[in-house]
């Protein structure tokens, strides 16, 4: 296959927890809990709880286009602010 006829992977839209907590270096139920307090984005489907894939994107590219610290509650009520 020539590498215009490589299928590319399926870009990744969602995190679960797990997977989240392991990409941040904290531990799941820091996650939890930050979710819980409505200080961080994630979607609920029936039990499960996953987190956007862009959130993390968009929060790392507010950071490094700022230089300082954002807070992961501005992206709980539809976005940055």
């Amino acid at each position: 296959m020539s590498e215009i006829d490589t299928p590319k992977p399926a870009e990744r839209r969602w995190l679960s927890i797990a997977d989240l907590a392991a990409e941040l270096g904290m531990s799941q139920m820091t996650l939890y809990r930050v979710i819980a307090a409505g200080e961080f984005p994630a979607v609920r489907i029936g039990r499960r709880l996953v987190v956007p894939a862009r959130v993390l994107d968009e929060m790392t590219a507010a950071a490094l286009a700022t230089g300082s610290t954002v807070s992961a509650a501005d992206w709980c009520g539809g976005g940055a602010t």
